[in-house]
């Protein structure tokens, strides 16, 4: 397995592609490419989250205080469970890989 190979050549939505799936945590593959929350939508898990973008570049908001975070190639954040949270902006035109792993 490779998370940079087997991208779809059309990407009409984001792709979440679980890697492991336990009881305890989850690892997944987030495909973007210019894809956005809807702005009236917020991320609200129960789990914390860290992400890592392994290829290109997002932009994640939190609801709480306004802040956006712009994250580029190697950059990762934990997400604290139940932090409301949206991605704003992933580049467009290009592929934006992350790594997603959630845990208890």
């Amino acid at each position: 397995m490779n998370l940079l190979r087997n991208i779809p050549a059309s990407l009409p939505a984001e792709v979440f592609e679980d890697i492991v799936n336990t009881p305890t945590v989850r690892i997944e593959r987030i495909l973007s490419r210019g894809h956005t929350t809807p702005e009236t939508d917020w991320y609200d898990q129960d789990e914390h989250e860290w992400v890592l973008v392994v290829k290109g570049e997002a932009k994640i908001l939190f609801e709480a205080d306004n802040r956006e975070v712009h994250l580029q190639e190697g950059d990762y954040l934990n997400i604290p469970a139940h932090t409301r949270h949206q991605i704003s902006w992933t580049q467009p035109g290009a592929d934006t890989i992350w790594l997603a792993v959630f845990y208890h």
